[in-house]
């Protein structure tokens, strides 16, 4: 009983003047500093600090902190860390807690090692971004299946005839250029079926259409992420975002077409012609046209058109008395 009066008044037994936690005691007290003073130093809680001078190492977390918080405390008060470690790991060794497997785990400074709530939080963070990008890089590495393919086939649209007389549009000879705004994987390829360019575009990477391909047409699962210009105009994207495309035109004159404003003027209907008068014919068999109904009407002739020349009317004769 009195034993334990002496250690909790402070006053070091015979027994302990040579454990660690009696020499970190006796240099602090050496310095004019309190307990709470070193607490302030290291960071570390007093009732820990507290358990160190007692050589009550039972009392802390495990061993790595027992040993950790013994060079922290050594450090502080500028005794010799190396030897209050040493001195801690042999204390622990020799007592209950050397009974448990030694972690080689020891914290060089136990005030900056993150909470375990830190930590399962970090840990979190990075398997969300691992997964992420994962998904990303399987999006775009992964060409599109047959089944995409076929979904996004459609039976090309009638081309309409041009009207009679309408000039002849001149063929189209310019540059169609593919810039890639982020990596993306594509497919060019002509009629033939000849593959004119098949992989992974990285981003700011550019391919020029060659002039003499036969129809080409494009594959990707990305069409937002190309840029493609004709003759340094830019065209609307080939498909909705992140849709797959099929046989897709990419020449010049179907990017132009894709750009241009489809229908036009209505034709003014012609007006109708005039009708033509009726005619009438003759006795003379001579066809004579109707007179219009406005006109007007032509005086009688004084002779009938079907009498000779030298035929007269008769004359009248005087009543007989």
């Amino acid at each position: 009983m009195s034993e334990e009066a002496e250690q909790e008044a402070g006053v070091a037994t015979p027994e302990r003047l040579g454990t660690p936690g009696a020499r970190l005691r006796a240099a602090r007290e050496a310095q004019g500093l309190s307990i709470q003073d070193v607490a302030t130093r290291t960071r570390i809680a007093q009732r820990q600090l507290e358990a160190i001078e007692r050589d009550d190492y039972a009392a802390l977390p495990g061993i790595p902190y027992a040993v950790g918080f013994a060079r922290a405390y050594a450090r502080a008060i500028d005794v010799d860390e190396v030897a209050i470690a040493a001195d801690v790991r042999s204390a622990v060794h020799n007592s209950d807690m050397g009974s448990a497997r030694y972690e080689a785990f020891e914290p060089a400074d136990p005030a900056r090692v993150p909470s375990r709530a830190l930590a399962w939080t970090a840990a979190a963070i990075v398997v969300i971004l691992v997964a992420g990008f994962a998904v990303w890089r399987m999006q775009v590495m992964t060409p599109p299946t047959g089944e995409e393919i076929a979904a996004q086939q459609a039976p090309a649209p009638a081309t309409a005839h041009p009207a009679a007389g309408a000039p002849q549009a001149a063929p189209v000879s310019q540059t169609v250029l593919f810039t890639a705004n982020d990596d993306v994987w594509l497919r060019i390829y002509d009629e033939a079926g000849e593959r004119l360019k098949d992989g992974l575009m990285k981003k700011g990477e550019t391919f020029t259409l060659p002039a003499n391909a036969r129809n080409p047409m494009i594959l990707t699962g990305r069409p937002q992420a190309l840029t493609v210009t004709v003759g340094g105009k830019q065209i609307a994207p080939l498909g909705p975002p992140d849709r797959t495309i099929a046989d897709v035109p990419v020449n010049a004159e179907a990017l132009l077409a894709r750009a241009a404003p489809t229908g036009g003027a209505p034709t003014p209907a012609p007006a109708p012609a005039p009708a033509s008068a009726p005619s009438t014919r003759t006795g003379a068999g001579h066809a004579v046209p109707a007179a219009s109904p406005t006109a007007p009407a032509a005086p009688a002739a004084s002779a009938s058109p079907g009498m000779a020349p030298d035929e007269t009317a008769p004359a009248q004769t005087a009543p007989e008395d």
